[in-house]
């Protein structure tokens, strides 16, 4: 699976987890060098607290597109230290 934006490809990987329809890539798997730390965080009640990135690439932000759960619940650790994307990121093989 790969993940694009801008004709980007942020993260690729054969190893990615499915849950509620998205990939959440491993976070060796993605290009650091298009990654900012967001201060945006939200609370799902059966994953836990998700953290953000906001993707950069050629100057263009795309706040908050991509978020990852740093200590998931337990009924959701196959995601941790995963990345999942929204917000225009496109994911497909």
């Amino acid at each position: 699976m790969k993940a694009n934006w801008h004709n980007t490809v942020l993260a690729e990987s054969d190893n990615t987890v499915v849950v509620e329809g998205n990939h959440y890539f491993p976070a060796d798997a993605i290009s650091e060098q298009y990654f900012q730390k967001s201060s945006t965080h939200t609370t799902c009640p059966w994953k836990g607290e998700a953290s953000y990135y906001d993707v950069v690439v050629d100057g263009n932000v795309n706040r908050d597109a991509a978020w990852y759960y740093p200590d998931p619940k337990p009924a959701a650790a196959e995601i941790k230290d995963r990345i999942a994307f929204w917000r225009g990121v496109t994911v497909e093989q």
